[in-house]
């Protein structure tokens, strides 16, 4: 890949990309006739996805806050997600829309300002607890924001009837070794039962790359590979946009191969957030 967006050499490609993601979001929002327009985000309207945000935004500032003054925080864990991060985006609808706008380029300013002082040091040996997810180290973040903005700028792209968007390439790039991460904590359970498989996945495009999959006890593990030929199933996906998407729900893409029910068994794996 052209950077790798876990080590701090990465950090300049990350933010530049956070900055552009965010100016395509802020577009979009800045259009009033957009702010009630439908989205690829459920049943979340633009003004839905405003309110996300600064939900999400504040909730890091927060709990970077507790983690420098080494104050405890609770983790609720991913399969609670979607449920009280769609309860607290609804509630944002009652701001005008002007403050909830300037609301969230506020705080999303305050957090860059993190972001952009970052050490090596902190980058990967500081950890800060995700409301969900619990202990992670700081680099989690930036990439947190290119998935907000990224893929929330596609929602609404979709939404507003641009059916035909993608991600970036260097969006969708940065995000691919994070997909990997998200599919090992968003097994579903009951879909997982009784499934001992091994899989590949192959990402063509420059971010791209190769991994072995092994599903067994409820637990997703992946690890590069130079070959996934031999084992029982492989999904390819032809852009680094495609595989990001389909991890997210967003479609269901990638060309498949092998043992059918392998495949059907993997698909549906995964719950949503």
């Amino acid at each position: 890949m052209p950077v790798n967006p876990m080590d701090y050499s990465g950090k300049d490609t990350v933010l530049d990309v956070v900055h552009t993601e965010r100016g395509n979001f802020y577009r979009i929002i800045d259009d009033p006739k957009n702010w009630e327009s439908p989205t690829r985000s459920g049943h979340w309207q633009v003004r839905d996805l405003v309110g996300h945000m600064i939900d999400v935004t504040e909730g890091y500032l927060t709990r970077w806050d507790m983690a420098r003054r080494g104050q405890e925080a609770i983790a609720l864990g991913l399969p609670v997600m979607a449920q009280e991060l769609d309860k607290v985006a609804l509630t944002f609808r009652s701001l005008p829309r002007e403050e909830a706008i300037n609301r969230l380029k506020s705080s999303s300013d305050r957090l860059m300002v993190i972001f952009d002082k970052l050490t090596p040091e902190e980058w990967g040996g500081f950890n800060v607890t995700h409301v969900f997810m619990g202990p992670l180290p700081t680099f989690f973040y930036p990439a947190f924001q290119v998935m907000d903005y990224g893929v929330h700028t596609w929602d609404m792209r979709q939404g507003l009837g641009e059916t035909n968007t993608v991600l970036a390439q260097r969006t969708a790039g940065v995000l691919v070794p994070y997909m990997f991460v998200l599919m090992q904590y968003t097994v579903d359970q009951d879909s997982a039962q009784g499934v001992d498989t091994e899989y590949g996945i192959v990402v063509d495009g420059d971010w791209g790359g190769k991994w072995r999959v092994k599903v067994k006890d409820g637990q997703f593990a992946s690890e590069p590979a130079s070959d996934v030929s031999n084992l029982p199933a492989q999904l390819r996906f032809p852009t680094e946009s495609e595989f990001v998407l389909t991890s997210f729900q967003r479609m269901e893409g990638g060309q498949e191969s092998g043992d059918p029910n392998v495949i059907r068994q993997v698909r549906r794996l995964f719950f949503r957030i």
